[in-house]
């Protein structure tokens, strides 16, 4: 059995769960609290040197970090990746995106305001400015097409509504974003997320 070293309070693990409950994957799952260093022993260090989870170890021992990798290699020959060579590489583009532009400024707001009880005003402020250019372009990438790729749901959006869902956290209004609203409700209904 695959086993995930991962914090269930962290979106990127939480990809790797969602990704594995649509395709039927079980998973040991092996529960990390960051907030207590535990991905700082020196036992997850043998398993991650970068000492982050998520964390995939294989079946043969082989270890597996960075959480879009884990769900592509996960979601490898499945709906979730999509057939055409053009749509696939739009899927693996907002991917990159979303570790570039999107999850250091909606996540990490989020996790400063949810996890280390800071107030808007001690939190950089490009946080937000960077969060909400990111949000404003989803909602123009999803204006007339369901979801991030097309018509089928995909790992980009898996990726992308890990965070984007929880937004409003960080301090970010969706009400003016309907598209987005509207996508990521279909993100949770086609992927059975509670």
């Amino acid at each position: 059995m695959l086993i995930v070293y991962g914090d269930q309070t962290s979106g990127n693990c939480l990809k790797v769960v969602w990704v594995a409950a649509h395709l039927g994957i079980a998973l040991d799952w092996r529960e990390v609290d960051i907030l207590r260093g535990e991905t700082r022993t020196p036992a997850f260090l043998a398993l991650n040197p970068d000492g982050r989870v998520p964390t995939l170890v294989l079946e043969d021992g082989r270890t597996l970090a960075e959480s879009n990798a884990i769900i592509g290699y996960l979601a490898r020959g499945s709906a979730l990746v999509p057939a055409d060579a053009f749509a696939r590489a739009k899927m693996r583009q907002w991917l990159f995106w979303e570790q570039y532009s999107h999850e250091p400024y909606i996540a990490v707001r989020r996790f400063q305001r949810v996890c280390l009880g800071r107030a808007d005003a001690e939190i950089d402020p490009k946080l937000a400015e960077r969060g909400h250019a990111a949000l404003a372009l989803m909602e123009g990438a999803l204006a007339g097409q369901p979801f991030l790729v097309g018509a089928a749901v995909s790992l980009a959006d898996v990726a992308l509504v890990a965070y984007t869902r929880l937004a409003h956290e960080g301090g970010f209004d969706l009400a003016p974003t309907p598209a987005l609203r509207a996508w990521i409700a279909r993100v949770e209904s086609a992927l059975g997320i509670v």
